[in-house]
């Protein structure tokens, strides 16, 4: 999300401020994790016929598409959809660093205030898919789900290899 580090000056704030702080911090943090979705989905090339991915593209395609014109992909890489994540995540770290102290932060710390903290967003978000995959798979094995299939492709490229090196033991897959 779009949390100041722990490293950030924090001077006395009232409670207004705290609380718009964090919703700030929420919206950001949920338009982060969009579009770091959408860049993951067009990473594992994901099946957007699926509901949840179309729902993700409508969200994201007022930043995504205007940079595509400028930002031609590399390879399988849609660096556009990559800029689009890493500019929500600055915006979302130069406010709450403003909402924090009353300054706007320099260049370089803010720079790496916010690859910080999509670096953060990225971890927790694949957190949240193992988990939620792992979960759907003792509650709903199999199951034709929209849920099930979007998870099922962000999380089996990183079980496929941990699977080779670690089997399923007793009908239960420890990969997640």
């Amino acid at each position: 999300g779009a949390a100041a580090p722990p490293d950030w000056p924090r001077p006395a704030e009232p409670e207004s401020v705290k609380a718009l702080i964090f919703i700030v911090d929420t919206v950001f943090s949920l338009a982060v994790y969009v579009f770091l979705l959408r860049f993951l989905l067009q990473l594992v090339r994901a099946d957007f016929r699926n509901p949840i991915a179309q729902a993700v593209l409508q969200l994201t395609n007022w930043l995504v598409r205007p940079l595509r014109r400028v930002l031609p992909p590399l390879g399988q890489l849609d660096t556009a959809s990559l800029v689009a994540t890493a500019l929500v995540q600055l915006l979302a770290t130069a406010i709450t660093f403003w909402l924090l102290t009353g300054v706007w932060s320099p260049a370089s710390p803010l720079l790496i205030g916010a690859l910080r903290q999509l670096a953060i967003a990225a971890i927790q978000l694949y957190t949240f898919i193992l988990v939620g995959y792992a979960l759907l798979s003792f509650v709903a094995p199999g199951a034709p789900s929209p849920a099930v299939h979007l998870l099922g492709s962000l999380a089996e490229p990183l079980l496929r290899p941990v699977r080779r090196l670690l089997p399923a033991m007793a009908g239960l897959d420890l990969s997640p």
